[in-house]
Order: structure tokens, then C-alpha cells, then sequence
């Protein structure tokens, strides 16, 4: 997904992160900390590709809230920030490349979201890392029998990754995790 970066945001740092798997190339394009590492954030998108793939390619924009907003509406019509949006990769199977799609997801509202629902940060990471790649993987939540898929897959997965259950109601805040900031490479 080619999209020109608005004025107000910085200059996305850039990397790359490959494992046995998949090949992650994040770009951060927001002033919002902490942010997950490049590490955590393969390691997501590795457990959520599992067994339906043998490789994958994927990238991944971490934005502010007026970039998420300005590609939710206009790719979604709705015109507000949102966590996680997704572009899969039209690429014919028969071709057999890796690349799976793009990520965007806004830290902002990951953030917001995490603090409204009594989340550990990092837990909330994992799950809108998992919960788009399974989107880049063609999985859906429109209908009711396609969320129930889903949100059951999620949750498989992120047990496997000794996290808790993201739909189960939450009465206490979380404790303890936290996210290892990410150095951009700047003094701020």
C-alpha cells in the first residue's frame, strides 16, 4: 500500500524483522510510546500465520490517529481513528508469492482501548497484530458465524502466547505487563 504521510506526522522509522516464517517490515509513523518491539510484533504475526502458511510477507504501519483516520474513511467510509485496519495482497495464488498484505494500526487508539478495557498494553498489541494478519489471511467478523470463527481462532492463539482471553469481560484493571519501548533512533 503506497499512501503519502501527512504533513503532521514524522518521518517513519523503518525495519525490518524476519523470522523462519515471516518477514515483518514495520514502519513507525508516530510519536506515541511505548511501543511494542519488532520482535514482539513478529512473533504476533508468526503465531497468527501458524500452519496457513509456510512464509509470509507482511508490513506494518504504526500511525497516528489522523493517518488511521484518513484511511479509514477512505477506504471504509468512517470518518474517526481506528485500531487496526487491513489491506490483503491481491496477488493471484497460482503465483505462489509470500506477500500477504498491509497493516496499519493506529497506537493511539491500541492505547485508549487498553486503558478503557482494563487490558495490559502488550496484551492488546498482540491481539490487533493477531487479529489483522488473521484479516490478511481472508478471515472475517461481518456475519455472526465468521466472528465466531474468528474470535475463537484469536483466542486459541493468543493463549499460545500465555494471553488471555481478549473477548472475556474484564472487572479488574490489568497488571504487571509491560511493553519494551522501542528506540526510533532519536533524542526525545
Amino acid at each position: 500500500m503506497s499512501q503519502t504521510i501527512p504533513a503532521q506526522s514524522p518521518a517513519p522509522a523503518e525495519s525490518e524483522t524476519v523470522d523462519d516464517k515471516v518477514a515483518l517490515d514495520v514502519q513507525r509513523a508516530t510519536t506515541q510510546s511505548p511501543l511494542p518491539s519488532d520482535e514482539a510484533l513478529t512473533t504476533w504475526a508468526t503465531a497468527a500465520v501458524g500452519e496457513q502458511r509456510d512464509c509470509a510477507e507482511i508490513s506494518l504501519r504504526i500511525v497516528d490517529e489522523a493517518e488511521s483516520q484518513a484511511l479509514n474513511n477512505q477506504y471504509r467510509g468512517k470518518d474517526k481513528p481506528t485500531n487496526v485496519l487491513s489491506f490483503p495482497a491481491d496477488i493471484p495464488a497460482e503465483l505462489g508469492l509470500p506477500l500477504l498484505g498491509d497493516l496499519v494500526i493506529c497506537a493511539q487508539v491500541v492505547a485508549r482501548e487498553a486503558e478503557q478495557q482494563h487490558k495490559a498494553l502488550s496484551a492488546h498489541w498482540a491481539h490487533m497484530v493477531v487479529h489483522g494478519t488473521l484479516h490478511l489471511l481472508g478471515y472475517d467478523h461481518i456475519e455472526d458465524d465468521e466472528a465466531e470463527i474468528m474470535e475463537n481462532l484469536e483466542t486459541r492463539i493468543l493463549a499460545q502466547l500465555g494471553i488471555a482471553d481478549p473477548y472475556a469481560p474484564i472487572d479488574e484493571p490489568a497488571q504487571g505487563v509491560q511493553i519494551t519501548e522501542h528506540s526510533n533512533g532519536t533524542d526525545e
